[in-house]
């Protein structure tokens, strides 16, 4: 395992590794072995129940509530940091991923006086600089010590002013802990529309077993086979095995989902004369063309779950990262494709769409040029993407 190390003080960190084996351990699982607390990320490996042997190399920090001059005084926190700020505050450092994915990376904050933990999307974060604060609410530690398991959506700015992506915290009490870790190796790369998602299915999965009760699995029609099945010469559950342990190919199939979606819908319309996905880094995902007309691009983009207000979705409508030097970057260009197209699953849980023209989205107010992120999908937003379509044809 080759991941950058940190010394840290074995006395300050101690209490985080106890938390997590302690919680490990309260859900019956079988500590293997544990990394010692003075080096940081914290390395655990451990059995589960049902005989599943599992690791997490946990980026874990202490989270508290101290009043600060200037900030709220219901505000929580974690600082993500570990060294010097003098000499590692300057770095970007990168969040391990297992290449092989038997081990689940962690980026999470633990209260250990008030007894839980919170939790980012170390995907999302890496790479990271140390010496950054991971704020949330009173009002989400309520929520997590009343239920147990709790999500929620984070804003925040960088510091030229300038908003970040939106991304999800999930909270939980000790005895959720191996549920998160399960959800953490789940959610890997999903967009945060739908790692909300995930993580509400998880508490409702919470709640079932809570009461006792069993969650119905799906029904599977007896005797059925798929064609691939068939061909590969495996079952249905062996080949979702397959991609399960894969990492380069369950990525792929979670990367492709919407847009496999989006693109057997626009393929349906039988006045497009082509359709056809681009898999080029940095491209638009999809172009179709109608017969005479110029080709038109199109970029697919997964809501939030939450909405706002008046119950319009939420579309976080920027790059992951911007360009170094150039913060407005992180932010899309009307010219870089024509059509936007929204993907309600997040919410819906149903693969549908809705449609714009980018050139008729509003401008970003502090970067001229720029499509804002904070998009409204709303009743302006077309279900029948060929208008749209026909629209940026003939512009």
């Amino acid at each position: 395992m080759e991941y950058r190390t940190y010394s840290v003080q074995r006395h300050a960190r101690e209490p985080l590794v106890r938390f997590m084996r302690e919680a490990l351990e309260a859900s019956g699982c079988r500590i293997l072995k544990a990394s010692e607390p003075d080096h940081a990320p914290f390395r655990l490996t451990f059995e589960v129940p049902d005989g599943e042997r599992m690791g997490i190399v946990a980026y874990a920090f202490n989270a508290n509530q101290r009043e600060t001059k200037n900030r709220p005084e219901d505000e929580h926190r974690f600082q993500v940091k570990y060294g010097s700020e003098q000499r590692e505050g300057k770095e970007l450092h990168e969040l391990w991923q297992d290449p092989y994915e038997l081990y689940t990376t962690l980026l999470v904050g633990i209260n250990t006086e008030r007894g839980f933990f919170v939790a980012a999307d170390p995907v999302l974060h890496s790479p990271t600089r140390f010496f950054i604060s991971m704020e949330y609410k009173e009002e989400h530690v309520q929520a997590i010590e009343e239920s147990g398991w709790h999500a929620w959506e984070r804003e925040k700015r960088d510091q030229s002013g300038l908003e970040e992506p939106t991304e999800v915290l999930v909270g939980g009490k000790p005895e959720q802990f191996l549920e998160y870790v399960r959800f953490e190796r789940a959610a890997k790369g999903l967009s945060q529309g739908h790692r909300s998602l995930l993580a509400d299915k998880f508490g409702d999965l919470s709640a079932i077993r809570k009461a006792g009760l069993e969650a119905p699995g799906p029904a599977v029609e007896p005797g059925r086979l798929h064609d691939l099945a068939a061909e590969f010469e495996l079952t249905t559950d062996e080949i979702l095995d397959l991609i399960q342990s894969a990492p380069r190919l369950k990525m792929a199939v979670r990367g492709w989902v919407a847009e496999r979606h989006l693109v057997e819908q626009l393929r349906a319309l039988p006045e497009l004369e082509e359709c056809r996905p681009l898999e080029g880094e940095g491209q638009p995902d999809v172009e179709v063309r109608l017969p005479g007309q110029a080709p038109v691009l199109i970029e697919c983009k997964n809501i939030l779950r939450d909405t706002y207000a008046d119950g319009s979705y939420k579309l976080d409508f920027q790059r992951t990262r911007a360009a170094k030097g150039d913060p407005c970057s992180r932010y899309y260009a009307p010219s870089e494709f024509q059509v936007a197209a929204a993907c309600l699953h997040p919410r819906t849980e149903q693969w549908e769409f809705r449609y714009a023209l980018t050139r008729e989205l509003d401008e970003h107010q502090k970067c001229p040029g720029r499509i804002s992120n904070r998009v409204k999908v709303n009743q302006g937003w077309a279900s029948n993407p060929l208008d749209i379509i026909r629209s940026a044809s003939q512009a």
